[in-house]
C-alpha cells in the first residue's frame, strides 16, 4: 500500500511538470481558504453549542446566578486542557502569528491548528467575555502553514499564505471578503501587488462561500443602513471620533495595567483563581458582558436598548433614557475590563469583537446624549461609526474598520462620517499609544513586521545563526611569547579575544597592534596581553537585534564584533557574513 510520503512525492513530481508555480499558489491560496472557513464554522458552532446548553430551559430559572458560576467552570475547563492535553502555550492569536511571521519564517507549530479551536469555544461559550477572531486567525495562520510545508513552499509564499488564512477567517466570521483582505494587508503588511492580491481574492471568496455553503444565513451583525448621512451632524461626528480615541487609548492602557498585575502572580493556577472570581463577579452584577455580545450590539443597531439591557437584574427603569445611557457607559467602561481579566485568567479569545462592543456602546450613548438636549441625529449611525472609532483606534488598522462596518452593514453612504471618525480616532490614539495591542510587545523586542521590507529582512534573520566561534582566545596575564605560541601560530584570525578565568569578556588583542613586536624575542617576557589588548563594543546576545548589530558596525567601522551572553565570551560576528546572511535573506523573502 502506498505510503503518505510516496503519493505527496508523486504529487509534487506531477505538479512541477504540469503546473506554473504562480498556478499552484492560487490552487493553495483556495485550499486555504476553505480550511480557514472550515475552522472559523468549527469555532463558530462550537460556541454555539455551549451556549445554548448553557441558556437551555433545563437551567433557565436559574441562570441569573449561574452567570457568576459559568465562566469561572469554563476557564477551570481550559486550564485543564492546556496543562493536561495541549501542554504547549497558546498565546494570542494575532500576536503569535505575526511573531511567526518575523521570527521563524512563517514556521507555526502543528498544534496551533486545533489548540484555539477546543479551547476558545469554552471560554467563549461558557461566558467568558472575549471574541473568536483572533483564534479563527490562528488557527487558520497555522492550517496555511501546515498547508505550505507539506507542499515544500518559499518563505514567501509561506508568508503569502498565512495571509490568505487570515483573510479566510475574518471573511468567514463576518461575510465580508473586501474587508477581509484589507486586513491581512493592514494587519500583516502584505505587499498589496498583482502577485499577493489574486491569493488573497481567492482565499477570501473560498472562504465566504464555504460559510454560505454550510450556514447561508448567519450575518453575524444582521443590519441594513437605512438612514443616510446628513452633513449638519459633521461637527459631531469629529466629537465623536474624539470620543472614540479617547475610548481606545483608555481600553489599550486598562489592557496593560491588567495584563501586568496579572504577570505578578508566580503560577497559573493564581492567576485562574484571582481571574475567575473577578471575571463571575462582573458577569453577575452586568450580565451583557457575558460571552461576545453580538446580541447587544445587534439590539442597538436595531433601537432596542431595552432588550439589550433585559438581563441586568435590578428593578431599572429602562423607559428612562438616561437610565439606559448609564447603564451602556456602564458597560463600555468595564468591557475592557471583563475582556483582559478573562485573557488573564487563562482563557482563550480575541480583542476583536469585544472593540465593537465597546464601540457600538459608546456610539450609542453620544447619540442619546445628543438627542436628549435637543439635537436630532441617527442613534443607527452613530452606534455603527463608533464600532469604527474603536476598532480604528484599539486595533490600528483605520481602513478595515472603514471597510468592515460598511460591508457588513451595506453603509457604503456613511463613508465620509467612517473615514471622519476613524482618522481622528486612530491619529488620537496613536499619539498616546504608539502600537496596538497586538503589537506592542512586538515592536518593543524589535520583532514587528512592517512594510519596511529592509527592516523586515533583518528582523528575520537569526543572531545565533551568525556566530563565528573559530577564534583562539587568551587571558590578559598570558606573556606575548606564550600568545605568539599557543594563539597566534595556531589561528588564521587577526583578532583574539581576551577573557578571564571565567570566560568574561574583558577585550581583543589585534594582530596589527602586536606586529610591530611580535618579532622582538626581548619583549617575550615582558609585554603581556593586558597590555597590548583593547576594548571593543560588543553585540548582546540577548538584546540587540540584527539592525542593532548593523548600526555598530556603521558606528566602529570594525570588521568584526565579539557576541557577549550575560557578560560571557561567545564569539565573533563578521560583516561579510552578515551582508552574505542578509543578501540570501532577501533573496528567500522577495523571489
Amino acid at each position: 500500500m502506498p505510503t503518505t510520503k510516496y503519493i505527496f512525492t508523486k504529487i509534487h513530481l506531477w505538479r512541477y511538470k504540469h503546473i506554473s508555480e504562480r498556478q499552484f499558489v492560487y490552487v493553495l491560496s483556495i485550499l486555504v481558504g476553505f480550511l480557514a472557513g472550515i475552522g472559523t464554522l468549527i469555532l463558530k458552532s462550537l460556541t454555539s453549542l455551549f451556549k445554548n446548553i448553557l441558556e437551555g430551559n433545563l437551567i433557565k430559572d436559574f441562570h441569573h446566578s449561574l452567570y457568576f458560576i459559568f465562566p469561572i467552570f469554563g476557564l477551570v475547563l481550559v486550564y485543564y486542557i492546556k496543562v493536561k492535553f495541549i501542554k504547549k502555550p497558546i498565546g494570542h492569536g494575532i500576536s503569535t502569528t505575526l511573531y511567526s511571521i518575523s521570527k521563524k519564517s512563517g514556521i507555526i507549530e502543528k498544534y496551533k491548528m486545533y489548540a484555539s479551536l477546543i479551547t476558545a469555544p469554552i471560554t467563549v461559550g461558557f461566558g467568558g467575555s472575549a471574541g473568536l477572531q483572533g483564534p479563527a486567525v490562528s488557527t487558520g495562520a497555522a492550517l496555511g502553514s501546515y498547508v505550505s510545508q507539506l507542499f515544500r513552499m518559499n518563505t514567501k509564499t509561506r508568508m503569502l499564505l498565512i495571509g490568505c488564512a487570515t483573510a479566510g477567517a475574518m471573511s468567514s466570521m463576518f461575510k465580508a471578503p473586501v474587508a477581509a483582505i484589507i486586513f491581512a494587508v493592514e494587519i500583516f503588511s502584505l505587499d498589496l501587488a498583482f502577485a499577493s492580491l489574486v491569493p488573497l481574492l481567492l482565499a477570501s471568496v473560498s472562504a465566504i462561500i464555504t460559510s454560505y455553503f454550510f450556514v447561508e444565513n448567519d450575518a453575524l451583525l444582521g443590519f441594513e443602513l437605512k438612514d443616510t448621512f446628513q452633513i449638519k451632524d459633521i461637527f459631531y461626528y469629529v466629537l465623536l471620533g474624539l470620543g472614540t480615541g479617547i475610548a481606545s487609548v483608555y481600553f489599550s492602557k486598562m489592557y496593560f495595567a491588567i495584563t501586568r498585575f496579572f504577570n505578578k502572580f508566580s503560577n497559573n493556577l493564581k492567576r485562574l483563581i484571582v481571574g475567575g472570581l473577578a471575571i463571575g463577579v462582573m458577569l453577575f452584577f452586568i450580565p451583557p458582558l457575558y460571552g461576545e455580545g453580538y446580541g447587544l450590539i445587534n439590539n442597538l443597531l436595531h433601537g432596542d436598548a431595552k432588550t439589550a439591557l433585559v438581563d441586568i437584574p435590578y428593578n431599572l427603569d429602562l423607559d428612562s433614557v438616561w437610565m439606559v445611557i448609564l447603564m451602556l457607559l456602564i458597560i463600555t467602561i468595564f468591557k475592557a475590563i471583563a475582556m483582559t481579566t478573562t485573557f488573564a485568567a487563562g482563557g482563550v479569545g480575541g480583542i476583536f469583537i469585544p472593540t465593537l462592543v465597546m464601540g457600538s456602546s459608546l456610539g450609542n450613548v453620544f447619540a442619546k446624549i445628543l438627542n436628549q438636549i435637543g439635537f436630532d441625529v441617527s442613534e443607527t449611525n452613530f452606534t455603527l461609526i463608533g464600532m469604527t472609532g474603536l476598532m480604528a483606534g484599539v486595533l490600528h488598522a483605520p481602513l478595515t474598520a472603514i471597510f468592515l462596518i460598511a460591508e457588513i452593514t451595506g453603509g457604503y453612504d456613511l463613508f465620509v462620517p467612517l473615514m471622519l471618525v476613524a482618522a481622528i480616532s486612530y491619529a488620537f490614539t496613536k499619539y498616546f499609544i504608539s502600537n496596538s495591542i497586538y503589537t506592542i510587545e512586538l515592536a518593543k523586542r524589535g520583532e514587528l513586521i512592517t512594510h519596511d521590507k529592509d527592516k523586515n529582512v533583518l528582523m528575520m534573520m537569526r543572531l545565533d545563526k551568525l556566530i563565528e566561534t573559530n577564534f583562539i582566545s587568551v587571558e590578559p596575564a598570558m606573556l606575548l611569547g606564550e600568545m605568539l605560541k599557543k594563539a597566534v601560530s595556531n589561528s588564521n584570525r587577526n583578532i583574539f579575544p581576551v577573557v578571564n578565568d571565567e570566560e568574561q569578556f574583558l577585550g581583543i588583542v589585534l594582530l596589527d597592534d602586536i606586529r610591530p613586536i611580535m618579532f622582538d624575542r626581548e619583549m617575550y617576557d615582558k609585554v603581556t596581553v593586558e597590555t597590548v589588548m583593547k576594548s571593543a563594543p560588543s553585540v548582546i546576545f540577548q538584546h540587540d537585534s540584527i539592525e542593532k548589530v548593523m548600526q555598530k558596525f556603521k558606528e566602529s567601522s570594525a570588521w568584526n564584533l565579539p557576541v557577549v551572553n550575560n557578560g560571557t565570551y561567545v564569539g565573533f560576528i563578521s560583516k561579510s557574513k552578515l551582508l552574505t546572511a542578509y543578501r540570501n535573506k532577501l533573496i528567500e523573502v522577495t523571489s
